[in-house]
This record gives C-alpha cells, structure tokens and sequence, in this order.
C-alpha cells in the first residue's frame, strides 16, 4: 500500500493527529531531505530520499507488498504528488491522508477567507494571466521563474490595480508575509512562496 501522508506546510506543530501513526506502521518513508528532517526520530533504515519520478514510480512498483509512506508538503492533492501518484497507481494501492496546505495557512493567517477563491500554481508551467486575473481573488503556488514580481508585472500589464499578499517560508520561525500591490513588488528571490491576489 501506498500511503501519501501530507504534513502540512512546515512547522510539525501544523501536522494533522494521527500523522506519526502512519510513520511507524510504514515499513519505508520516501521524502526530501527537508520533508525528512521533520521526523528526527525516524530510524534512518526506515528513510529514503525521494528520487526522480521515473525511479520513484519503479521503486513503488518493486515494493507494492511493503506499506511506503510518500511525505508530500502541505496537501497531497492540492498541486502536490498526490495526484501524480493517482495517475500512476489504481485506487486500490493508494490511500491519500490530507494535510493543511501552505495556501490554506496563509488565507488563515491573514484572516481572509477562502470563499471564491480560484487556486493554481506556476509551478513548471506558463499562467494564463488573461483568464486568471478575470478572478476577483487568485492564489497561486509560485516558482523561481514567475514569482511575485512577473505576477505584478502581469497585473501591471493588465492595466488591473490589486492587493498581493506575499508569505515567504509559511510556518517556519522565519516566515514573512508581505502586503504589496503591483507596484511595490520588489525584483528579487523569494522563499518557498505563496501569493495571494485580491482586490484593491
């Protein structure tokens, strides 16, 4: 059985109960190092590092008879593994176990609600700002190549005038969350980022 457990955005105290139940039934834990380095106490026998899709879907298969947990941050399901492992495996093999996902804190954090709102990612892949920005509220998983700063240049271009939240490294010690508009979107790097669009 595959189990993909989501550990929610970061901090261990944001993970659902019943999160470590999962880990000491499994007989494999399959993670990034960050992912990993949340279970401290976790026999390193029992850890592996998550490899590359292909040899990742080719480990699953050589061990569907072992109980594996896949670690996904935030929500399996929510642009996350889960639904590449939904892709690859028959229901029957897998069960998916939420968690809270980073876009979820941060609407939390904020106190905004979640009501209406349209949720994507840039993660690998070009947005359609001309359909995106006909929504009155977005948020939007970012990556290194668009990020908060094309997001406001697209606005900018749009000739559209928005409030756009910024949370850097969610529920970690250093989290920042930043409230900008397209105009004061600085051109730098951002961490492990959430942006949230809503009207001005």
């Amino acid at each position: 059985m595959i189990t993909v457990l989501g550990i929610g955005p970061g901090n261990p105290q944001e993970m659902l109960v019943g999160t470590r139940d999962y880990l000491r039934q499994a007989d494999q834990v399959i993670g990034s190092a960050r992912q990993l380095a949340v279970f401290s106490d976790l026999p390193k026998a029992k850890q592996k590092r998550l490899p590359h899709l292909a040899e990742l879907k080719t480990y699953l298969e050589a061990h569907k008879q072992d109980q594996i947990v896949l670690l996904a941050s935030g929500d399996p399901l929510l642009y996350g593994i889960g639904s590449w492992v939904k892709r690859n495996f028959s229901a029957s093999e897998v069960e998916i176990v939420p968690g809270i996902s980073s876009i979820q804190y941060m609407f939390n954090r904020l106190q905004l609600s979640m009501n209406d709102c349209y949720l994507t990612s840039s993660h690998g892949r070009q947005p359609d700002f001309d359909f995106l920005l006909r929504h009155q509220k977005i948020a939007m998983v970012t990556d290194s190549v668009i990020g908060p700063y094309q997001i406001a240049q697209a606005i900018k271009a749009h000739q559209q005038h928005r409030l756009i939240y910024i949370g850097e490294r969610l529920s970690y010690p250093n989290e920042k969350i930043s409230r900008e508009t397209e105009q004061t979107v600085e051109d730098r790097q951002y961490a492990m980022n959430v942006v949230i669009i809503t009207n001005a």
